[in-house]
């Protein structure tokens, strides 16, 4: 054995390594874990110039990993005016007016996180609502889902949009009765606006992910799965060219990007541990927020709204098989019901391809990105083919008065973890921040009790039959990531050769009761075996 660099010991730690599920010491050279097991077994390894940490008792769980967050938007949100979840439109412009007050005219004004369905009258806002206090400063506001924007007149005049605008494929221009357009962009028609935001510069952005990467190491998270565009991969070339890159980032390829990775010759897991290539991202429909997810049967109340298809079928298994074949899997959002049963309808295709080349499903990963409902004719589909589930626990809570409103009855088979775990199905889980918060803690208590945090709906929560236990909301968190991300020799447990990526606890999240994982305290956050956050004293 090398000499030790650092004994971790008298902890209870969790390493989710079913050949020795808990032990109370670590040895840790250089990146990695080397042995574990009892203070007696791990401390006669330490040496003179060991580093022996006593743990005091602390519980101690494998390093946690975001499966699905948008990185720049994420990091870019800290700097915006804060409009998430405001509880009414009055408060998102009283904030505009405070930013237009500091910001020189004509200036961009940016936010995120408006979600008009958690306001008195539920209705969408318009330019009009923002024009009072910004008549000369464009405005462009993200909705919480991420699937909608508010702009100001000015935003549109500047962008050129006027009532003779076509709406884009995959997106739509809100209009009044005189056919002008409102101020609210959905999914595809967004970027008529966005693509005119200026852009920071790589190292401008870099800065302001390391104020994100702080938040997101005092959360106990040590790596994540990136769905934004290849900006912020130039961000995050800059961190690890400065050697502050502290999290282990997996980043996804959208599909406009696609020809030029595969040009390069380029192949899923380029890179290394700390930043390597993901999958073919595409959006398959829109979101339940502005009701654009693409449904089966109407949403409840509005008979003719199927939501929208962002990618059509065809286009989905040109692309798809493309990628496959040039040794990508790909990773598909998919929220409605029909957007689900399409994916799965392109995947069984494409595996029919993979299948003929020799190439077992191992070979591809293939996701779908949030399989927020399904129909039940579809339930076994993910299983079958070996597709794994990317999920989001804080989903479920943060939309279930929207998902039983608007799907009704249809909403038992939505935010389904439950259904697929049962089955075999990986499943990986993650925040979608900036949508939902990017602490795992949260989204493991959601996925227990699928309760708020306040106990509503009730001591039982949402659809009490679907909640997790602990240990499988914890492996989705680490080991689903993991496999996800081809690593799972390396990442997601606390073992003998793997990554020395730790989180340490104040408390034992198996033996206390649901509703104290929300108290529960991260004292410290380790990847590649250096203290990154917080402290054992």
């Amino acid at each position: 054995m090398n000499i030790v660099d650092r004994v971790l010991y008298n902890g209870n730690v969790i390493t989710l390594d079913d050949r020795l599920p808990r032990v109370s010491a670590l040895a840790i050279v250089n990146d990695r874990i080397v042995a574990y097991g009892s203070d007696d077994d791990i401390l006669p390894l330490a040496g003179i110039n060991t580093i022996r940490e006593n743990l005091n008792g602390k519980t101690v769980i494998p390093g946690l990993t975001d499966a699905h967050i948008h990185w720049e938007m994420t990091s870019r949100a800290l700097h915006q005016v804060d409009v998430f979840e405001v509880a009414d439109k009055s408060i998102a412009v009283d904030r505009v007016a405070e930013r237009v007050a500091h910001t020189p005219r004509g200036n961009w004004i940016t936010g995120h996180g408006w979600f008009q369905d958690i306001w008195p009258d539920k209705a969408f806002p318009t330019a009009h609502d923002l024009d009072s206090v910004a008549p000369e400063n464009p405005v462009f506001l993200r909705a919480k889902s991420g699937h909608a924007a508010w702009v100001n007149t000015a935003a549109l005049r500047l962008c050129g949009i006027t009532a003779s605008t076509t709406d884009p494929e995959g997106g739509q221009l809100v209009r009044d009765a005189a056919g002008q357009p409102t101020g609210i962009l959905f999914e595809n028609a967004i970027n008529l606006v966005s693509d005119y935001i200026p852009a920071l510069t790589p190292e401008q952005l870099a800065d302001e992910m390391l104020v994100a990467q702080k938040l997101a190491l005092a959360s106990g998270l040590t790596g994540f799965h990136d769905f934004d565009d290849p900006s912020c991969l130039r961000g995050l070339q800059v961190l690890r060219e400065r050697d502050q890159l502290a999290l282990r980032v997996v980043k996804n390829i959208n599909k406009h990007w696609l020809p030029a990775a595969l040009d390069m010759g380029l192949r899923w897991g380029f890179g290394d541990e700390w930043l390597r290539l993901g999958g073919l991202k595409i959006f398959a429909d829109g979101a339940l927020g502005p009701r654009t997810a693409a449904m089966i049967e109407p949403y409840d109340g509005e008979p003719e709204n199927y939501g929208i298809v962002t990618v059509e079928k065809e286009e989905m298994v040109e692309l798809v098989n493309r990628a496959s074949a040039a040794g990508f899997p790909s990773t598909i959002h998919a929220i409605g019901d029909r957007a689900v049963h399409d994916v799965l309808d392109v995947y069984e295709l494409v595996r029919q391809q993979e299948s003929t080349r020799g190439e077992l499903p191992s070979a591809r990963r293939h996701r779908i990105e949030h399989v927020q409902i399904i129909h039940p004719d579809d339930k076994h589909r993910l299983a079958e083919l070996k597709i794994i589930a990317s999920m989001q626990p804080l989903h479920a809570t943060s939309d279930m008065l929207a998902a039983d409103r608007y799907w009704g009855k249809r909403a038992q088979w939505s935010y389904n973890a439950r259904l697929q775990i049962d089955q075999g199905v990986v499943v990986a889980f993650g925040s979608d921040s900036p949508i939902e918060p990017f602490e795992p803690l949260k989204g493991i208590y959601a996925a227990v009790t699928r309760q708020r945090p306040d106990g509503s709906p009730g001591p039982d929560g949402w659809y009490p039959e679907l909640r997790l236990t602990v240990d499988e909301a914890l492996r989705g968190f680490t080991l689903g990531p993991a496999y996800a991300a081809g690593m799972e020799s390396s990442l997601g447990k606390l073992a003998p050769g793997f990554l020395a990526d730790l989180v340490v606890l104040d408390r034992d999240l198996y033996a206390i009761p649901p509703a104290e994982i929300l108290e529960t305290q991260i004292l410290a956050t380790m990847v590649g075996g250096l203290w990154r956050s917080g402290s054992l004293s």
